[in-house]
C-alpha cells in the first residue's frame, strides 16, 4: 500500500516529522543516512539546507533540492510513530480518498446528523475536517 505524504517538518537533531494522508505522523532520523550515503551530507554540512525540506508534488516523497530527495515509503517504513495535536483529523478530501466515498456523501452525512458538527466534523473556512474515529464508526475500515 502506498502511503501519501501531506506534510513534512524539520525537527531539531536532523529529524523529520512526516504527516501522511491517513492522519498518521512519524518521526524519521536522518543522521544514519549521513554516514551511509554521501548525497545526504550537505543536509548536515550546509547551514539552513535541512530546514528547506518540502513534500514533492503528489505526496510521493520529500526533497530539499534537485539532488537530494527521499521516498515516502522510506519515511513510512523506518519512521517512528509520533503524536501531534492533529492526530486523528482528516480533511474531507483525504477521508473520501481513503474510504472511497464522494465529498457530497460526507456533506450529506453532516446535513442529516450522521456526522455531528463540533464532535465529529468542523468547518474551517471552506475546508471540512472529520475525525478518524467518526469515519471508522460510520463507514468501517478504509479501503
Amino acid at each position: 500500500m502506498f502511503h501519501k505524504l501531506n506534510a513534512v517538518s524539520p525537527l531539531p537533531g536532523f529529524r523529520l516529522l512526516a504527516v501522511f494522508s491517513d492522519g498518521t505522523a512519524k518521526q524519521y532520523d536522518m543522521k544514519p543516512l549521513f554516514a551511509q550515503y554521501p548525497v545526504f551530507e550537505p543536509l548536515r554540512d550546509i547551514p539552513g539546507l535541512f530546514e528547506q525540506v518540502g513534500v514533492d508534488p503528489g505526496g510521493y516523497g520529500i526533497s530539499w533540492n534537485d539532488d537530494i530527495d527521499l521516498d515516502a515509503a522510506e519515511l513510512w517504513a523506518h519512521g517512528e510513530p509520533a503524536q501531534t495535536p492533529f492526530d486523528g483529523l482528516l480533511s474531507f478530501m483525504d477521508a473520501t480518498g481513503l474510504w472511497g466515498l464522494s465529498e457530497s456523501t460526507l456533506r450529506k452525512a453532516v446535513q442529516y446528523g450522521k456526522l455531528r458538527p463540533g464532535l465529529d466534523v468542523m468547518k474551517f473556512g471552506k475546508q471540512w475536517v472529520v475525525t478518524r474515529s467518526a469515519m471508522l464508526r460510520e463507514y468501517g475500515q478504509p479501503n
